[in-house]
């Protein structure tokens, strides 16, 4: 049986350090999977993640509905969560942001593709989901199941999926991973959006140099140095749990 109690202290780290990163402000989310029951997941109350403690940790299942009898308001799009991971069972960590540097590729034709090794993560497909296809004019918000599982329908077996004129869901086998990718994602596109102005022809990450980095494991082999340098920014060392390898 996994240690859950380690498992929520290395979520509330995450909701940490994307806060510090920028990744996220006082909209915005994490969770992960229950290792002990993968058709259960965890992710915190409707707080800002700055904010989250391991108190304010719900357990869900996958149609979004908040188990074990907690009364605290959950957030609203826990649906998006909840899809990524029924529709794909190798996931077990989710991010939704609506980070700034992101959303021009969300409204445009230009499609949003790796260009720096840090972001390789991100997959060299990231497909962009309109809402409006679907169910009309609405919030912009997945606010129901349906609504959720056209996102990750959508997204497939992607680890990133930008939303029109929302934000971008991110997807990974492990917390570390999903950050890796949720924190190098909007830099990415920063250094892309650049290259564009520059006018003449951009070089994006193949293909190959995207499977020989995945091929280090779930966020690479030196993630531990990345986490340990995260925690430190966020302020929240005494949070972090790793052992080098």
């Amino acid at each position: 049986m996994a240690d859950i109690d380690a498992l929520i202290n290395e979520l509330v780290l995450a909701n940490r350090i994307l806060a510090s990163q920028g990744v996220v402000d006082a909209f915005g989310h994490i969770s992960v999977r229950n290792p002990n029951d993968p058709n259960s997941f965890f992710l915190s109350c409707s707080r800002s993640p700055e904010l989250v403690e391991h108190k304010d940790i719900l357990r869900f299942d996958m149609q979004g509905n908040v188990l074990d009898g907690r009364t605290e308001s959950p957030y609203h799009e826990r649906f998006i969560h909840a899809a990524v991971m029924e529709a794909n069972p190798e996931i077990n960590s989710v991010v939704h942001s609506h980070a700034i540097e992101v959303l021009p590729f969300t409204i445009s034709s230009i499609q949003l593709q790796p260009c720096i090794h840090t972001a390789s993560q991100c997959g060299a497909n990231i497909p962009v989901w309109d809402i409006r296809d679907t169910f009309g004019d609405t919030g912009l918000l997945v606010a129901n199941v349906a609504q959720g599982r056209d996102l990750a329908k959508k997204m497939g077996k992607n680890r990133v999926a930008l939303m029109r004129g929302h934000g971008f869901t991110a997807a990974g086998r492990t917390i570390g991973e999903v950050l890796k990718a949720s924190i190098y994602l909007p830099q990415n596109a920063k250094v892309l959006k650049e290259a564009i102005a520059l006018g003449g022809q951009v070089h994006c990450l193949t293909e190959g140099e995207i499977a020989a980095r995945d091929a280090d494991g779930p966020g690479g082999k030196d993630l531990f140095r990345a986490m340990a340098y995260w925690a430190n920014k966020a302020g929240c060392s005494h949070l972090l749990e790793y052992k080098k390898k």
